[in-house]
């Protein structure tokens, strides 16, 4: 090939590099989202949402706005992301409800126990398009100056893991350091059983009970399966006891800044995302990374029905008369249109 020929394509490549460099710069807008979970959209439902989010949102926008991911805790513990969001400092995160709490008190209504019979009926209600999304979401707005994006369960129903002992029965928590989230009503719920709640920030948890510091922790088992939870605990008994949200929030000012196209783009990649994010979580829980995987090292095991419905008897009241007492006549509206909205589910 002679110099001329390759000094021409060299120009060739360089004009088009120098054009493909342009067009990723050329972004209008940028979307700063972050979550506490692994990035991989096959790793966790936050990991799924984030991925699918950026490519339909980058690809329908056609590169006008740009969507940066901070997966993993980057941006710092879960309320505090929700305060750069509230500030303005970060456009957009997914939060797990002990993080929504401190913004948001209410949300505290989804930690009545055994409150949700199935997935399909948690499905129903924890959503933004349904009726109660609606409401809760309205209200968590007004309060927060956040837009909600979309809202799904945090992995599935919670279980317990433990180092002691399996746990067939009520006596069998008694004594149990069972680390929780910070919030009032789940220490309750742990408490009601003659359990002793240990609350820690989930970058604690692993060395927690690595050392012993707690005994166990109750996560979805998506949640324990991708935290290694398997590596320092022995025992896990599916008990189903409660279901919380995660919610994906956006600055309300700069989402209302958008374009009516960028919104309108938004909001469906947000919706489809939320979408894929349940049947990951669906995937993770019945596949080899998920109880199958669990399995090789702990010892699983459910509890009967019957046995359950002690649990229930003796840790619903407890977590109600906490909701009443400490969310007042605001918690208590938004726990009874909960609970309405699950019955009209079934």
């Amino acid at each position: 090939m002679s110099f001329v020929k390759k000094t021409t394509h060299l120009t060739a490549a360089l004009a088009t590099a120098c054009l493909m460099s342009a067009a990723a710069s050329a972004a209008d807008v940028t979307i700063r989202l972050g979550h506490l979970n692994p990035e991989g959209a096959f790793e966790s439902h936050s990991g799924a949402m984030t991925t699918i989010f950026k490519s339909l949102v980058e690809s329908a926008s056609g590169g006008e706005i740009e969507v940066k991911l901070f997966p993993n805790g980057q941006l710092g513990k879960d309320n505090e992301v929700i305060q750069q969001v509230r500030d303005g400092i970060v456009e957009s995160t997914i939060s797990s409800s002990g993080g929504i709490a401190q913004h948001f008190p209410p949300v505290g209504v989804f930690d009545i126990p055994f409150a949700f019979p199935n997935i399909a009926v948690a499905n129903r209600v924890i959503d933004q398009r349904s009726d109660f999304g609606k409401k809760f979401s309205g209200a968590l707005s007004a309060k927060t100056g956040l837009k909600v994006l979309g809202m799904i369960d945090s992995g599935g129903f919670f279980a317990i893991s433990n180092s002691k002992r399996p746990i067939k029965t009520v006596d069998d928590m008694k004594g149990l350091r069972i680390r929780t989230m910070t919030l009032p009503t789940h220490q309750t719920t742990i408490g009601s059983l003659g359990g002793k709640p240990t609350p820690l920030p989930w970058a604690e948890v692993y060395t927690a009970l690595q050392t012993g510091v707690a005994d166990g922790q109750m996560n979805p088992i998506p949640v324990i399966a991708f935290a290694k939870f398997d590596e320092v605990q022995k025992y896990l008994s599916i008990t189903n006891h409660v279901i919380t949200p995660y919610i994906w929030t956006m600055n309300q000012k700069f989402y209302d800044g958008l374009k009516p196209g960028h919104r309108s783009i938004v909001d469906w990649a947000s919706e489809v995302a939320t979408e894929a994010g349940r049947g990951v979580s669906r995937v993770i829980e019945a596949s080899d990374k998920g109880l199958p995987k669990l399995g090789k090292k702990m010892k699983i095991n459910a509890i009967a029905p019957a046995e359950l419905k002690k649990f229930a008897a003796m840790s619903q009241p407890a977590v109600r008369k906490l909701i009443d007492e400490k969310l007042g006549a605001e918690g208590t509206d938004m726990l009874n249109a909960m609970l309405d909205a699950i019955k009209k589910a079934q």
